[in-house]
């Protein structure tokens, strides 16, 4: 190695880091993976600070690695990312590697220095600062709601099935909204050790709940419903495109569309991009179970509504079975075709976002 090369070598630095609720733990790499050295540090914006402050004793950062940048580690790639630092999201290391190398706050930030300098690891983080976030936010609280309702709702039946003969014989008959206000207005009375009594009370406080819930849910949808179609006036003009499933693809997509700089990449994120299933003489492709499944829920469902109801896809699904391809399949391509016309207009409107 030259003098030259040394230089090179030592002047550039690669940090990883393993992120948790309360610390952080850094390590810095030179450019042959040599560990500089390891420091814990509190996960503040001062420590945040004084990480990165550490880094550049050791030379010019080139890039930091960093484990959960969806989770413990969003406050420090938001920082790093505002201090011109490249950022790059990094996975856990795989069960075989664990196994052989051990398990350690330490190891797993080196492991995230190397994937980071050798490559391995080249995806960006989300930015989580424009509507992206908000978006995931505002669905976060929705779909809570939405689970809590369903439970109270499945409760509610429960208690009406178990219930004294009388009451469940006056409730049995109710459906829907009409249940729900009666039970809310059932006066159980002070003796809660009768049954009867308890049941009532327990019916009470259900319905009020699913009342709250309900009012919550689509207090929630409208909020959803008004921001999505501000930051995505593209994309929800799509055939089969609405509020719900607009939002969820943007919140896969997040807010930096640099992550999703081609339509292929926007594919394998959302699980639609077919995967080579070939052997022998077989040359065949398969499903692709990977990649953020919620996002790739809301392209199903914008291809069901385009079979539905949009005539070219309707021409094109039964050209493709006229040729004998089974339904899953011709699914599978109208997938793949759907997310490239959802790439290129959610790029268009993250051009455009402010």
């Amino acid at each position: 190695m030259t003098d030259q090369q040394h230089a090179v070598d030592t002047t550039r630095v690669t940090g990883g880091v393993d992120t948790h609720k309360d610390t952080h733990t850094a390590v810095a790499v030179d450019g042959l993976g040599r560990v500089l050295g390891t420091c814990v540090f509190p996960a503040t914006s001062t420590g945040y600070a004084a990480l990165l402050a550490w880094l550049r004793n050791f030379g010019a950062v080139t890039a930091v690695g960093v484990e959960g940048t969806g989770s413990y580690g969003a406050g420090l790639a938001r920082y790093l990312a505002a201090e011109d630092v490249t950022v790059v999201e990094v996975n856990q290391p795989d069960r075989h590697t664990r196994r052989r190398t051990g398990k350690t706050d330490t190891q797993d930030a080196i492991n995230a220095a190397h994937a980071t300098l050798s490559g391995r690891a080249d995806a960006a983080p989300k930015a989580g600062t424009g509507p992206a976030a908000a978006i995931t936010a505002l669905r976060t609280v929705l779909t809570s709601a939405v689970k809590s309702r369903t439970a109270a709702l499945n409760q509610l039946d429960a208690l009406i099935v178990t219930a004294p003969a009388a009451l469940r014989e006056t409730l049995t008959p109710l459906t829907g909204t009409t249940l729900i206000t009666a039970c809310a207005r059932l006066r159980p009375g002070t003796d809660l050790t009768d049954p009867r009594t308890a049941v009532k009370t327990a019916l009470r406080r259900l319905a009020r709940r699913i009342q709250h819930l309900t009012t919550e849910i689509h207090d929630a949808k409208t909020e959803l419903a008004t921001l999505t179609r501000q930051v995505l006036p593209t994309t929800t003009a799509v055939f089969g495109v609405g509020p719900d499933t607009a939002s969820q693809l943007l919140a896969t997509a997040g807010d930096n569309p640099h992550r999703i700089s081609t339509e292929a990449r926007f594919a394998h994120l959302c699980g639609t991009a077919p995967i080579h299933a070939s052997s022998g003489r077989t040359n065949r492709h398969r499903l692709n179970r990977g990649g953020d499944r919620h996002a790739n829920a809301a392209i199903h469902r914008i291809v069901l509504v385009r079979m539905r109801h949009c005539p070219r896809t309707r021409a094109y699904v039964e050209r493709r079975t006229a040729q004998g391809l089974p339904k899953r399949h011709i699914i599978r391509c109208l997938k793949r075709y759907t997310a490239r016309e959802i790439h290129r207009a959610l790029i268009t409107d993250l051009t455009h976002t402010p």
